[in-house]
């Protein structure tokens, strides 16, 4: 693969405008602003993270740990810009000047298709068909299809957010670049090789659309004709993927010492164990030296020590390993080709997460909350569109946004209409409709 062709300002949907732009390096930033300003970028203020959505303490959401993500992911971005114009001269004064803007795009955009109530709401929607009610219409679809749904995932669903024609809106959906978009597919192959994690980066039904993107910027294809369809990741998903890997994992030891699950002593030895002696020294006189008594500001101060650590960490794995990026060789995430003391820290970051915060009882609680949710929307509105002619399914079929295809002929369609209505619910408006379609909550009351 090669830069020039990977880096295009070549839009999806207005690709006959294309030879017509004249200010080409404003595209990128365009597409930043489009998310920005976006309904369904403004509704992850209101889908959990981690932890339960705010009360007395404001600890993240989807939105907030967004807007992080794409922080660092343009430090990233411009970071491993700079080092590689100096490595290639050729690239000086093209549109690879503009892969952090890119990277913080598509940073913005990675959590966008992820439903409801975290993974326990993608849970809910995959084993609503392979364990509950759905499972009768395995025989009823395609095989294709089947896989989709059974697997359904937030990053496959991102894509088909910004890529899909809904109802009403214009071909190319949020007619982003063609750049941009390569670089929120994480899983760039078809639910046929989600395996037992489950990970993809495509439905069938957009199966095309990701092709030809992917075939316009000369991204490697490793599957044969007649195979389903698997090419190798553009080389900026590393850079998302690294940015969403360092504030997810340091952004909830934060969290874990604000909600008092994690003692200031554990915080601070977490946030340390990335550096030697001598920086963790100076980092505890630095803190003491500008006064900060607070514990809360130190852990923000320790935090941002890490991140940044983190960040510069992933940036120089990056630049060592372009070749094997170009290539479409490197295995696993940049965050596994970090240096070992740095690896070894985040390992343990990782260990404490597991046992003492995503098994922590107000995470556990909503995980089952959600779960029951997202199963109960699930159930009522595909035996509605399974049997649409019957009152009841009439009267919540017209809750529907007129956006959703749930009136189409074709089955297939129906049930992935569904699944973009429930999908696309913030927490709020989940437990909301839950409550009023069971008779819990009432306008009148």
């Amino acid at each position: 693969m090669n830069w020039t062709q990977l880096i295009t300002n070549k839009r999806l949907g207005q690709e006959h405008f294309h030879p017509k732009r004249k200010d080409e390096r404003t595209e990128f930033k365009r597409d930043y602003d489009r998310l920005i300003f976006s309904a369904p970028f403004r509704r992850l203020q209101n889908k959990t993270q981690v932890f339960p959505l705010p009360g007395s303490i404001f600890v993240h959401n989807r939105l907030t740990h967004s807007l992080e993500v794409a922080s660092v992911g343009m430090s990233l971005g411009n970071d491993v810009s700079r080092a590689l114009r100096q490595k290639h001269p050729e690239l000086q004064d093209t549109l690879f000047e503009e892969i952090g803007q890119i990277v913080a795009t598509a940073c913005l955009a990675h959590d966008m298709g992820n439903p409801p109530f975290g993974h326990s709401g993608e849970k809910a929607i995959q084993t609503f068909f392979t364990e509950g009610a759905g499972h009768f219409l395995k025989g009823m679809v395609s095989d294709a299809f089947w896989n989709d749904i059974t697997h359904f995932e937030g990053n496959a669903n991102a894509f088909r957010l910004l890529a899909h024609r809904y109802k009403g809106r214009r071909e190319g959906g949020f007619v982003m670049t063609y750049s941009t978009l390569a670089s929120i597919v994480k899983y760039p192959y078809s639910s046929a090789y989600a395996g037992h994690k489950g990970k993809f980066g495509f439905f069938c039904s957009e199966k095309e659309l990701f092709q030809r993107i992917a075939d316009e910027m000369g991204i490697i294809k490793v599957s044969e004709d007649g195979e389903p369809l698997k090419y190798v990741r553009h080389p900026l998903v590393y850079l998302v993927e690294a940015a969403d890997d360092i504030c997810y994992e340091i952004m909830d030891i934060e969290d874990s010492h604000k909600l008092k699950i994690l003692s200031f002593e554990e915080t601070k030895e977490a946030l340390l164990s990335f550096f030697d002696e001598e920086t963790r020294i100076n980092i505890e006189k630095r803190i003491i030296e500008e006064d900060i008594t607070d514990k809360n500001e130190q852990i923000v101060y320790m935090r941002a020590c890490a991140i940044g650590t983190l960040e510069h960490e992933c940036a120089q794995a990056f630049i060592h390993n372009e070749k094997a990026i170009l290539e479409g060789t490197l295995k696993g995430s940049l965050i596994e080709h970090i240096s070992e003391k740095m690896s070894k820290a985040y390992r343990h970051c990782s260990d404490i997460s597991w046992k003492k915060i995503y098994r922590s009882k107000p995470v556990l609680d909503v995980e089952l909350a959600g779960y029951k949710i997202m199963n109960t929307l699930m159930e009522q509105m595909i035996e509605a569109v399974t049997h649409p002619d019957r009152y009841y399914s009439k009267q919540l079929i017209c809750r529907v946004s007129s956006q959703y295809d749930i009136d189409s002929p074709d089955l297939e369609t129906r049930i992935m209409a569904v699944i973009d209505y429930i999908s696309g619910m913030t927490d709020v408006y989940a437990l909301d409709v839950y409550q009023k379609i069971n008779g819990i909550s009432l306008p009148i009351v």
